[in-house]
């Protein structure tokens, strides 16, 4: 019995050969199946739109313009034509001693045009402006920055999934082993009612022998207890039926005991203080570029004419540039620029900031990390040790030389050493999951 016990911790603590893509394929579920990660797709989906909007400003806007205009009264021309053309034509009629040509009113023509109709082709094209260049790059930046804000969040989630699986593994570990545990306390159950009913202890080991079945029992009820629990977390960070079976296989040969090179630098929070670093840097162009010129081009093809006639002459076309040069806004730009350049201080400070918070996240998990596998090891001795001590005094009281208190003590002991090594044995992997966040060294 005690032989299956030892096997079993070897098997679990020393020869765990686990196919890593087993775990690999759980991860890649998670990160199928995530609704935040959907969610930020969708963020990074609409950001890929605003980006293709900037970029449509640079080319033309063309429209259909067209109006009708009836109208009478208000501001008017006066032109004398009557006044110039009448003692002409009196001259030519006397002349003539006709009435051919006759006699001509002034005319007052109406500025307000009636009965008239203007359709066009209005397009506008920009020639230059730095506000839709800086827009542009501002919206790329954007689109960077939400693709940054997704990977913080997957390697977050990978650290879930992988903790959550090592803590699923350690409550299965921890059911085989007080599985193992109540075996052996039956077995001293039986072994002691034997020699109860033979005269050669007392009914008190008996007694003692039926409580630690039902205290063992009890362990094991809240073992498995905690493993349904450990199992619905992990179905949750899957986005799955809580209840759904998770495959389980043995896992890694060997502990890693090699520190990956430090890889702070290159992790994504510093990348999304850096896009944001960018993005204030274009706002700043962009505040600056209300100081340049705006050139546009634009030209209208259209029809006009008076009692919706179409002509040879109603046809027309009108074209030109158009320049738009702020002088003075009283200040506005400038006062625009300080907040600009105040919001790059606080970046700046933010950026020495998480850098140092970075560093010593790094600096714990590491040292948590060495220092999980020195409990490890140690625990792992004590455990071999608890074992020997166990088989020695388990002779013992089978041949009459040690009391039941000290045959209990010594399976207790070796049972706690089995369950203190399998928990520093998870506890290892999940501080080295830890380490692995803290240095962004997992690969997608």
């Amino acid at each position: 019995m005690k032989n299956t016990i030892l096997t079993l911790l070897f098997l679990t603590f020393h020869y765990f050969s686990f196919a890593q893509n087993e775990l690999d394929n759980y991860i890649k579920i998670g990160l199928e199946n995530n609704e935040v990660i959907k969610q930020y797709n969708f963020d990074i989906n609409k950001s890929i739109w605003a980006l293709k909007e900037a970029k449509s400003l640079f080319y033309p806007t063309v429209t259909f313009n067209g109006n009708y205009t009836i109208a009478d009264g208000g501001r008017t021309v006066d032109f004398p034509i009557g006044d110039l053309l009448n003692p002409i034509y009196n001259s030519l009629n006397q002349i003539t001693n006709s009435t051919s040509f006759p006699t001509v009113e002034n005319q007052s023509i109406l500025l307000n045009p009636n009965n008239f109709y203007d359709v066009r082709i209005h397009t506008v094209m920009p020639l230059l402006n730095y506000e839709i260049i800086y827009n542009r790059r501002i919206k790329s930046q954007q689109n960077d920055f939400q693709k940054i804000e997704l990977e913080i969040y997957k390697r977050e989630l990978v650290k879930e999934i992988k903790i959550g699986y090592f803590k699923y593994l350690q409550t299965l570990e921890a059911i085989k082993i007080y599985e193992e545990a109540l075996k052996l306390t039956l077995e001293n159950q039986r072994v002691n009612q034997s020699l109860f009913k033979n005269d050669k202890i007392n009914r008190t080991a008996v007694l003692r022998s039926d409580n630690e079945v039902k205290r063992i029992e009890a362990n094991l009820a809240e073992a498995k207890s905690n493993s349904k629990n450990a199992q619905s977390y992990f179905n949750f960070l899957l986005n799955q039926s809580l209840d759904t079976e998770i495959k389980v296989q043995t896992i890694y040969e060997n502990i890693p005991e090699t520190i990956e090179i430090d890889n702070i630098q290159s992790r994504e929070e510093l990348k999304k203080l850096n896009t944001i670093t960018e993005i204030n840097s274009s706002l700043l162009k962009l505040t600056q570029s209300n100081w340049f010129p705006k050139l546009n081009a634009f030209i209208d093809f259209g029809y006009q004419d008076f009692d919706f006639q179409i002509q040879q002459q109603s046809r027309y076309y009108f074209g030109g540039l158009a320049l738009e040069w702020s002088i003075f806004s009283g200040n506005k730009n400038k006062f625009k620029l300080k907040q600009v350049e105040e919001d790059s201080k606080k970046i700046n400070s933010q950026t020495d900031n998480v850098k140092q918070q970075l560093q010593l996240q790094y600096e714990i998990a590491k040292n948590n990390w060495l220092a999980k596998i020195d409990i490890y090891k140690a625990e792992k001795n004590q455990t071999i040790a608890a074992k020997t001590f166990n088989e020695d005094i388990s002779k013992l009281y089978k041949q009459g030389q040690a009391i039941y208190i000290e045959l209990l003590d010594a399976q207790n002991q070796y049972i706690n050493t089995l369950l203190n090594t399998n928990l520093a044995f998870y506890n290892t992997w999940i501080s080295f999951t830890e380490l692995e966040r803290a240095n962004a060294s997992y690969n997608f």
